[in-house]
């Protein structure tokens, strides 16, 4: 508002300004004028008066009186001063206009000055003309002094007529300014403030069309366009959305690095294989933001040939290793110019683990099926061949027969229960039980197997807690960690079972302090047939699949299942399983 106003204001100004100097101009150049015809009439009417003063002093037929009534008809006071300062005539009594006070100034003020510096002056309304004389044998000043009311009114007529003009003025000054202003300063100012919300892309902004002539135009032409650079950015914005929702859900890395070596794009995908954060690679040199050397060659023979390239790694990430398929283009502009390369990366990690997996399991299955088969089929034969005469030979090796084809049974059984967990249509059969008292009614089930190595079974296990589980399969996972912790921790060891719960959550966890897990074997124990130790897994009498089914029922729980191991200090596993299914 303050901006609005300050045109107005400044015309306002300059107007009170011009008139206020005409007025003082006006004032004076009246006071002079005045002045000067008072001082014409004064030298004109001096002789006359000095005539009547020479008659009055000699005594010649003027008297006190009539020279008082001579100066009340000519409306002017005479004073005449000896030069011995002794006032000789004073008629300011017959003059009303004039007071004794402005005749003592205008004496002071004569008697100040030199006599040839003495001239006509007004003294505020009254004017006063000395005249050095010398009347006989008295030298002296006759003073003439004389009201000027005229000037006065004069002036004050000026002042209100300048007055009256300025209010004319200013209030002409008010309606065209406001004219001016609603037709064309107003509207100017709106597409102004309209071209600057457009110049910080607010194009939402829009001024008032409804005005006249150019402005009105102006108007209109900047709200047109507006529309079209807000029709222009929705579009490109829908169109970057668009691309940046396809290029972020793009199940494969992408990388756009441009024609310097910078990097100007990476989806999500890429980050989340190769971990970090957008910032750590955008706007960064390509070989100093991604630390794989195989990379960098895929990139410089893009660059140094100019072609399509595709190429397979396998990297380090973090503690695990990706298998990486990766096809990689230069990128030209509509005149051939070189702008960049555009790197996709493939990530079949999970496609080579389930080829290995898919290996393994044959490998793994028929090496599991062949040892106690053949140990069977040997002793078999051995007997046939007439070992079995001899009755101590005989119960020895239909001992190892027996045991074998338990093993047997055991792998096949183990081979049967992982098929079923890991069936799509596999469920489980839930019930809400309270988690202390079950965990405590598996300690004594494995606390047999402990005595035998004389290992401490322990368990910190008190309170209530009431869990939503399938607690037949949840006993499969806890024995089944239990038994092994007791394997593989030596004699007079310890095995502990904690448990922790939280708001919508439990913990439990088995520790022992046996031989552990070196840190490169933890990602692969969850793995079919996988052991650390493959002679002494046997000789504990393991099939590989335990803690396979042990993830899979976890997991079918909608829990998850971690490990902390060093090796030769002991391993400890520990198990979320929530409260409740409805809360996950």
């Amino acid at each position: 508002m303050r901006s609005k106003t300050r045109p107005l204001l400044t015309y306002t100004v300059l107007v009170i300004i011009v008139m206020v100097s005409l007025g003082i101009l006006l004032a004076q150049l009246t006071r002079s004028y005045f002045i000067t015809i008072f001082e014409e009439r004064i030298s004109v009417e001096s002789e006359y008066f000095i005539t009547y003063v020479e008659d009055f002093l000699e005594g010649d037929q003027v008297t006190s009186e009539s020279l008082s009534r001579f100066s009340e008809q000519i409306n002017t006071s005479l004073v005449f001063i000896s030069d011995e300062e002794e006032i000789l005539i004073d008629t300011v009594e017959a003059n009303e206009e004039v007071t004794e006070a402005d005749k003592e100034r205008i004496i002071n003020i004569v008697k100040s000055t030199e006599n040839s510096m003495r001239e006509g002056k007004l003294l505020d309304d009254v004017f006063y003309y000395p005249l050095p004389q010398t009347i006989g044998d008295t030298t002296g000043t006759l003073i003439l002094i004389s009201p000027v009311d005229s000037l006065s009114n004069i002036t004050k007529n000026i002042w209100l007529i300048i007055s009256m003009t300025l209010l004319i003025g200013l209030i002409a000054i008010y309606f065209i300014g406001y004219n001016v202003f609603s037709n064309y300063i107003r509207p100017i100012r709106a597409a102004a403030g309209v071209a600057d919300e457009l110049a910080k892309g607010n194009y939402k902004a829009r001024t008032y069309e409804g005005h006249f002539g150019e402005a009105g135009q102006l108007s209109r032409s900047i709200n047109i366009l507006a529309r079209n650079l807000q029709k222009m950015t929705s579009s490109k914005g829908m169109q970057e959305n668009q691309l940046e929702a396809v290029i972020n859900n793009m199940g494969s890395g992408l990388i756009l690095i441009d024609e310097k070596g910078y990097i100007q794009l990476v989806n999500r995908a890429f980050v989340d294989s190769f971990g970090g954060s957008k910032k750590n690679y955008v706007g960064y040199l390509y070989h100093d933001a991604i630390p794989f050397t195989a990379i960098h060659e895929t990139v410089q023979n893009i660059y140094m040939f100019e072609e399509t390239v595709s190429e397979a790694f396998i990297l380090p990430v973090d503690i695990n290793r990706k298998h990486l398929e990766v096809t990689g283009a230069p990128i030209f502009s509509d005149k051939k110019q070189w702008k960049g390369i555009v790197l996709v990366f493939h990530d079949i990690t999970d496609m080579k683990k389930l080829e290995q997996m898919r290996k393994d399991f044959v490998a793994n299955v028929s090496h599991e099926l062949k040892t106690p088969i053949t140990s069977i089929r040997g002793f078999s034969e051995t007997l046939l061949d007439g070992a079995m005469k001899d009755e101590q030979m005989l119960k020895q090796f239909l001992e190892i027969i027996l045991k074998e084809s338990g093993r047997l049974q055991s792998l096949i059984q183990d081979l049967l229960e992982l098929s079923k967990v890991e069936r799509e249509d596999f469920h489980l059969t839930l019930e809400h039980f309270n988690v202390q008292n079950f965990l405590r009614d598996l300690l004594p089930i494995v606390k047999h197997q402990a005595k035998k190595k004389n290992i401490t079974l322990q368990g910190e296990i008190e309170g209530h807690t009431t869990v939503e589980g399938d607690t037949s399969r949840l006993k499969q996972v806890f024995i089944n960690l239990l038994s092994n912790a007791v394997n593989y921790t030596g004699e007079n060891g310890n095995v502990h079972l904690n448990f922790k719960e939280y708001d919508d959550h439990v913990i439990v966890s088995v520790k022992d302090n046996g031989v552990g897990i070196p840190k490169e074997e933890v990602p692969r124990i969850f793995e079919r047939f996988y052991r650390v130790d493959k002679a002494r897994s046997r000789n504990s009498g393991g099939t590989g699949l335990g803690l396979a089914i042990v993830k899979h029922i976890v997991e079918a729980h909608h829990g998850s299942i971690q490990v902390e191991s060093e090796e030769g200090e002991g391993t400890t596993f520990h198990v979320k399983l929530f409260k409740e299914f409805t809360n996950i």
